[in-house]
């Protein structure tokens, strides 16, 4: 009997070994990203981390951005390009580190330049829900890293996004602020345990105001900011998919739309309004990976856009300088 139990308990921890084993390899699970809150950013991507997901490589900075590691100050000849954007800019677990739309940008623009530049860089700036109070934060604290343009990639719906806050960190699942001990304990956590809605957080997300006035407001500092360090700004904003085609944008986001219209117009603002173009294309559907988010062929497509009013700009920057 006691033979029998031990050989029962031995195939127990050998399946849960090989279960651990198995998440851990093939999924990435036990080795989530982690988050620091942050009292004016709200929360940032912990600096030096290095995972996959899924199969998908996933890096993150001394800067805490999604990009390789980086010199504060350029090299001499290098073309710099800083990204700022929520979870579309930074491509999240479903996106591996080479598809990145910065990424994506790094290599086409390595070749739009025609070897104008020795190096080329396009750094990623981005978290999961930011919107543009919190992107003008981590501009406020980190500069634009001598960037000759600052591309500012946003959704419709950070036109209504709240204040940052640190809340989530630690307390929502989607942001962890340490490992969980075991691949199975973070795979119960999120996919097996419902999660309590946090009164606080809840809260906040219903911040009354004028929230568009407010974002568009944090756009007019980020340009500022960038206008000072003598670059290029450059605003592109994605829908979501049910903008596109019928029913199209809700009345809400329609009007908030023809805000930031007259808002760029006023602030002489390069901007790239990317509904109409998906409007005009094909199986719209295939760009996406979710309802909001965009799949590689998505990025691919976005980036080209951005790289077309890029080239024109870097070409005025030289000029500038020359």
């Amino acid at each position: 009997m006691k033979l029998a139990l031990l050989i029962i308990l031995a195939v127990i921890i050998g399946l849960l070994v090989v279960i651990e084993v198995g998440l851990r390899s093939l999924f990435g699970f036990g080795n989530p990203l982690i988050y620091l809150g942050d009292e004016q950013i709200g929360y940032l991507l912990a600096p030096n981390q290095h995972t996959r997901r899924f199969g998908n490589r996933i890096e993150i900075n001394e800067y805490s951005m999604r990009s390789q590691p980086i010199q504060k100050t350029p090299a001499p000849s290098t073309l710099r390009v800083l990204m700022l954007g929520d979870s579309i800019a930074n491509g999240g677990w479903w996106t591996d580190q080479d598809n990145t739309i910065s990424q994506l940008m790094m290599r086409s623009l390595t070749s739009a330049t025609n070897g104008k530049y020795q190096q080329v860089e396009v750094l990623n700036a981005s978290a999961n829900s930011w919107g543009p109070r919190n992107e003008l934060a981590y501009l406020q604290r980190f500069g634009s890293f001598q960037a000759q343009v600052v591309v500012l990639l946003i959704n419709t719906d950070d036109l209504f996004a709240t204040a940052p806050t640190s809340l989530p960190v630690g307390r929502d699942r989607n942001y962890p602020d340490r490992k969980p001990p075991l691949a199975v304990v973070e795979v119960c956590s999120r996919y097996l345990l419902k999660e309590k809605p946090n009164p606080e957080i809840q809260a906040l997300q219903k911040e009354a105001g004028d929230r568009v006035g407010i974002n568009l407001e944090a756009i007019a500092k980020i340009q500022a900011l960038t206008q000072e360090k003598n670059s290029q700004f450059l605003l592109v904003m994605t829908p979501l998919l049910r903008e596109i085609a019928e029913p199209g944008s809700r009345e809400y986001e329609i009007k908030a739309r023809q805000r930031l219209n007259e808002f760029t117009q006023a602030q002489q603002i390069t901007y790239i309004d990317v509904l109409p173009i998906f409007n005009s294309t094909p199986n719209v559907k295939a760009l996406y990976q979710d309802h909001i988010h965009l799949n590689l062929q998505g990025n691919q497509l976005v980036c080209q856009l951005i790289e077309r009013s890029l080239v024109g700009m870097i070409e005025q920057v030289r000029s500038d300088y020359q």
